[in-house]
């Protein structure tokens, strides 16, 4: 069974609800202005690229790695910028989303075709394409992701802590409160509160005023479901593929048949994961909430947004070291000035054992 074959097999068990692959994608508008946050966005993610790019290149003995993602430097409020988005929305719906990097083994090397085939005539690199081992698209995050970690467990310990006291507190000094027929069940929920459970508790928190004991009883309950609230939040750092983008990268891999893998730059190390794993974890509902979750990012135009664990994804880059970073001034139309941050340099420090893994291979 081809590669593309198995993950056609995959997506029929995807429900219909977070992907629905019988449905032309939605093709959307262009954006009329970019600001100065997203330039610096799109920066970072060329730099992540360049620092994967120059990794791969400087470790390995048999593969290399050659750039292919769309690299026009043209952005939302330049001349030529609709032509520029609508000849885009055109190749996605021709051949797909290509990942930003493609590796080949070095006997399948085209030396004439050199390092960068990104702007180079479609028709001319299709078989060439085809003989890569796979296709990286590679996302940057703007986090240190080992004090990231350390900082979340430490917050959830010390919310864990104060919650649990305050169960207790309540329990020990307000029982006979709980007497009373619409605030028994309310004891119920405290006595099910343990480390495990209160990751799941949900309750609607009481304002009683009836008397001065009530009202101190409400305000233990406020500083509890406070302490819950913050115990809840996602405290994992993430690889996040865009739901839209699942039917494009998709398509590309019908076309060229390559596996695709999805990594994730942080400024310390990198992570990894195929998108064949991931189309796995989407037929998979009882991984929701510990190995994934699907939400809206407000960070990027609040679009549905899959964010994948990385706990539970390959080690790409056991170090990353951070790069060089200047201001640089843009002039846009009508005189408007943007100013954003360019990246440079850094070098990352790859996992040969997770890596081979990960790409399925021996001999890196």
């Amino acid at each position: 069974m081809t590669y593309f074959n198995e993950l056609r097999e995959i997506t029929k068990a995807i429900p219909d609800t977070i992907v629905d692959f019988s449905i032309p994608r939605d093709r959307g508008s262009a954006p009329t202005q970019a600001s100065s946050n997203f330039i610096t966005n799109k920066e970072q993610g060329d730099w992540a690229e360049d620092l994967i790019f120059r990794a791969i290149n400087e470790t390995s003995k048999n593969y290399i790695a050659v750039r292919y993602g769309k690299s026009d430097d043209i952005v939302a409020g330049e001349s030529g910028f609709d032509k520029f988005y609508e000849e885009f929305q055109d190749e996605l719906d021709t051949i797909g989303k290509r990942p930003d990097l493609l590796v080949f083994k070095k006997s399948d090397f085209d030396s004439s075709l050199g390092y960068d085939i990104s702007n180079t005539p479609r028709d001319q690199v299709t078989n060439y394409v085809r003989k890569a081992i796979a296709g990286l698209e590679i996302r940057s995050s703007a986090f240190l992701i080992d004090k990231y970690e350390n900082e979340m467990q430490s917050r959830t310990k010390t919310h864990l802590e104060a919650a649990i006291e305050t169960r207790d507190q309540i329990i020990e000094g307000y029982l006979d409160l709980f007497d009373h027929p619409s605030r028994r069940h309310y004891l119920e929920i405290l006595k099910s509160i343990d480390s495990e459970t209160i990751k799941a508790i949900n309750f609607r928190r009481p304002s009683w005023r009836a008397n001065e004991q009530l009202q101190e009883l409400s305000l233990l309950f406020k500083t509890l479901k406070e302490h819950i609230k913050i115990i809840q939040k996602r405290n994992y750092l993430s690889i996040t593929p865009k739901v839209e983008d699942i039917k494009v990268v998709y398509k590309w891999t019908e076309e060229f048949d390559v596996p695709h893998y999805y990594v994730q730059v942080f400024f310390d190390k990198s992570y990894a994961i195929s998108f064949k794993n991931i189309l796995h974890l989407l037929t998979n509902p009882d991984k929701e909430g510990e190995h994934y979750e699907i939400s809206k990012d407000s960070k990027n135009q609040n679009k549905t947004t899959i964010k994948i664990n990385t706990l539970n994804t390959n080690l790409f880059a056991y170090k990353v070291t951070e790069p060089e970073h200047k201001s640089v001034r843009r002039e846009m139309g009508r005189g408007r000035l943007l100013f954003y941050v360019r990246f440079e340099k850094g070098t990352a420090c790859l996992d040969v054992d997770s890596l081979t893994e990960l790409l399925n291979i021996t001999d890196f």
